[in-house]
């Protein structure tokens, strides 16, 4: 068990980390929700809140006193074990309850909670609080893309602020990295660390002989793919992904613009010209088997990249890669509601690896295994190349 003076730290440094990155808001930010994806920033502040209240306090605080009847309902995301809810794309038509009665909520349940956290805790609810804690990590992650999102599909592209750097420079050449063949260990080793249940299961995996980028690919590599038509090659892609092209009429990255015959990209600090050598980022899975065809490659397998991480750099970007997202061998699904936060998911999607610029501290390790479905690109999603 995790001393509790640690752990209270923890729940705390992380509530007051939500709050922080919302300061830049003005108060009509928060309602927005521009696209299904995208929640508005007064949700998440609601929802982070009402886990803990509903699997914490709840059930193991005597005499818990619940802030409001009806916020379980508002709040709940997709956990049906435990009740109704306001249905996703919905969430941006609740102007009420406003946004200071969010915050009371969030302060009344902070303070609750580190009530509760005075006295001893068990094991069951340290690890309840430990995957609610890195549940509002999660969120913290939305939070920053999904105020992106907000800002960067206003037609004044106004900016968040000037302090988030968004696209950290790869000061080294480009090398491949060559991998053996043979037989290698992948998933949590089931230490102390945290880890999701999706991580667990530990197991071999035989691997042929390969090759993988030390590097991202940039936005230089990425404005050449689409200088020479790759978007207009349906040789390059997925019959899904060339109709996904089509339909949406896709020509560059998400938030890419060209003005005046030069590239432009919106970031947290506004519209900038694009930095030729930064990661290319917001790209779908589409785009990155597109990109990796052109380039006569192919993207690593989540296994791969496993195996290789400790040989190069990453956490700039979420990396695609060619593996659905599957359980391992042995996974079962906790019961109730807690067994929703994984397991429901592994339909559908792709694998991503290695964490981004907005994903929180203490919150990313190379066995994490993120997901989406493959025509996604809100988050700070990029690629790199095997072969």
């Amino acid at each position: 068990m995790i001393a509790t003076d640690t752990l209270v730290s923890f729940f705390l440094e992380t509530r007051q980390h939500t709050e922080n990155i919302c300061k830049p808001l003005e108060i009509e930010d928060y309602v927005v929700q521009p696209i299904v994806d995208v929640s508005p920033p007064k949700w998440h502040l609601g929802h982070t809140t009402w886990f803990f209240e509903e699997f914490i306090l709840k059930p193991h605080k005597p005499n818990y006193r619940l802030f409001h009847e009806d916020f379980a309902f508002v709040f709940n995301s997709y956990y049906e074990n435990v009740g109704k809810r306001v249905i996703r794309n919905d969430r941006g038509n609740l102007s009420r309850p406003g946004v200071a009665n969010v915050y009371d909520y969030r302060h009344y349940v902070t303070n609750e909670m580190r009530d509760f956290l005075s006295e001893e805790i068990s094991a069951e609810v340290e690890e309840i609080l430990l995957i609610g804690i890195h549940h509002e990590k999660q969120h913290q992650e939305l939070l920053v893309t999904d105020i992106k999102y907000i800002l960067g599909n206003n037609p004044l592209l106004p900016k968040y602020n000037d302090s988030f750097s968004e696209n950290p420079p790869q000061n080294f050449s480009q090398e491949w990295i060559a991998m053996e063949e043979g037989i290698y260990e992948i998933g949590h080793n089931s230490s102390d660390e945290f880890c999701y249940d999706n991580e667990l299961g530990r197991h071999k995996v035989f691997l042929h002989e390969y090759k993988i980028s030390n590097k991202l690919i940039t936005n230089s590599e990425y404005l050449e793919f689409i200088n020479t038509g790759g978007y207009t090659d349906f040789n390059l892609w997925h019959a899904e992904g060339w109709d996904w092209v089509q339909q949406n009429n896709i020509s560059a990255p998400m938030y890419w613009h060209e003005i005046d015959g030069e590239w432009h990209q919106y970031s947290m600090s506004g519209l900038q010209k694009i930095n030729l050598e930064a990661p290319v980022s917001h790209i779908s899975y589409f785009e990155a088997f597109a990109f990796a065809q052109w380039k006569d490659c192919r993207l690593p397998t989540e296994f791969e990249w496993e195996a290789a991480q400790k040989n190069f750099e990453w956490g700039s970007r979420w990396e695609w890669t060619e593996s659905a997202y599957l359980p391992y061998p042995g996974y079962t699904k906790a019961p109730g509601a807690i067994g929703e936060y994984n397991g429901k998911f592994m339909v559908n999607q792709k694998v991503l690896r290695g964490g981004s610029v907005a994903t929180p501290k203490k919150h990313t390790r190379h066995t994490y295994r993120n997901f989406f479905q493959t025509n996604l690109r809100w988050q700070f999603t990029g690629l790199r190349l095997a072969k």
